[in-house]
């Protein structure tokens, strides 16, 4: 097993594989950016090594300072977490280069997995169901038109290299394609340096499912699962839930294995997320991969009782996989709310500052990741998520009631929160049915504030 592991990350997810490891004997290295030096994942990790000044580009996007940082401190493997560089074939090929071992899959898997355009022209050729779109990606919106009105409206505009909801804007008419195709090309050049775009058409109401997919350099791969990621504002997820429970045994077989025909098409190393869109008649279309550990994580790891960081790093360093898939079993039901530090009277504006108060819930069945501790200054700089709260229960119910629980009990003064946004979801009457969809937190939480 590796000796060293270097964490090429920061916040809450830094100090979750710094547990991992910690209990797997291994030891590690943390970096950090110049406005982060008190943040936790620096003194908990075995050794720590500043890569640059408080800007993600000069610090934890550094590709030349990460290596470097590997180097100095004897690290033999690299974690990039999710965000930032978790997905940059350039960062694997670095290590590739320099003899270090990248936690991830082969930098062949993320140019063709992590490019949505690539993918998804790969996922047709291999079968898999995708939403009706564009063959091809532009950056020319007069092309971009043209191609729209094959399509048809509404549809969607997406970066072929995008990700957490950056890069995207639903259209409904000609008249305004231009406009939203040229502002979502702006956003995705700034975010992943890269203008290209791809077209698709907009299925209406959906839910949104993720199977967590698990491959080892042997050939074997299984499927953990799936969760539910519908609860999104503006594309990007809000609460998690696992499993789906509107899916039937058949409906999650039929959608398990094209999971895994879709990650077997490319031959899949490590963790990744296939995602479906499934619409009301239980048709479902692929529409990216995740070449990555994704933030809600933790809700499979509670039902199918797995540290998915400790896989991800056995199948790195080469190791089979030790059990098959008629092993993996679903116990209960889990749900994770994302605790960020915004203010969502003032349209979820980014609160950054100095933690004055703050209590962690806890108890039977309820789980705290995170990275702040009390007089904690949160920075400006990066994404505003603090924290991650998960909540397990026999069923849906009893997850919904022990995550209430928890959420009455989370304490954290000095700076705005969601925490209170998060109870008017749990509250919900629709959300208690689990009558949900991509459009409820738009239509059922803000329509009702109007």
């Amino acid at each position: 097993m590796f000796k060293k592991i270097l964490i090429a990350n920061r916040g809450e997810i830094a100090v979750r594989i710094i547990r991992t490891c910690r209990e797997m004997g291994i030891k590690t290295v943390s970096v950090y950016s110049e406005i982060d030096e008190d943040s936790i994942h620096v003194h908990m990790a075995d050794e720590s090594i500043c890569i640059g000044p408080s800007k993600s580009q000069k610090s934890y996007l550094n590709i030349n300072n990460i290596i470097s940082a590997a180097i100095t401190t004897g690290a033999e493997a690299i974690h990039p977490g999710y965000g930032f560089l978790s997905e940059s074939s350039s960062l694997a090929k670095a290590c590739d280069e320099n003899g270090i071992n990248f936690i991830g899959p082969k930098k062949e898997h993320m140019e063709v997995m992590g490019n949505k355009s690539m993918a998804r022209k790969t996922m047709i050729d291999a079968g898999v169901p995708v939403v009706p779109g564009s063959k091809e990606a532009t950056n020319d919106a007069k092309k971009g038109l043209q191609i729209a009105l094959e399509v048809g409206f509404p549809l969607m505009v997406k970066a072929s290299s995008g990700g957490g909801g950056r890069g995207m804007r639903i259209v409904y008419n000609k008249e305004e394609f231009e406009g939203k195709f040229n502002m979502a090309k702006s956003e995705s050049e700034i975010s992943f340096n890269d203008d290209s775009m791809y077209i698709e058409r907009f299925v209406e109401n959906p839910r949104h499912i993720e199977f967590q997919i698990l491959g080892d350099k042997h050939g074997n791969i299984v499927h953990l699962g799936e969760r539910d990621c519908s609860l999104q504002r503006r594309n990007q997820k809000v609460l998690e839930e696992a499993p789906c429970s509107v899916m039937s045994d058949e409906l999650r077989k039929k959608m398990g294995d094209t999971a895994i025909l879709a990650a077997r098409s490319v031959g899949y190393e490590s963790v990744g997320t296939i995602e479906f869109l499934l619409d009301k008649d239980d048709n479902f279309y692929f529409i990216e991969m995740n070449t990555r550990i994704q933030v809600e994580h933790p809700i499979t790891e509670e039902i199918v009782e797995l540290d998915l960081i400790e896989e991800q790093i056995r199948v790195a360093f080469g190791e089979k996989l030790k059990f098959t898939q008629e092993d993996v079993k679903i116990n209960g039901h889990a749900i994770e709310c994302r605790i960020n530090a915004e203010d969502p009277e003032k349209n979820f504006r980014p609160s950054p500052g100095t933690i004055e108060g703050y209590f962690a819930p806890g108890g039977y069945g309820v789980r705290v990741d995170s990275h702040i501790y009390n007089d904690y200054t949160i920075p400006p700089t990066y994404d505003s998520m603090i924290g991650k709260i998960i909540a397990w229960g026999k069923n849906r119910e009893e997850a919904i009631n022990r995550m209430k629980r928890a959420l009455d009990e989370m304490v954290i003064l000095g700076v705005k929160t969601n925490i209170e946004f998060q109870k008017s979801i749990l509250n919900n009457e629709r959300f208690l049915k689990n009558n949900i969809d991509t459009s409820f937190i738009e239509k059922e939480i803000f329509d009702q504030k109007k």
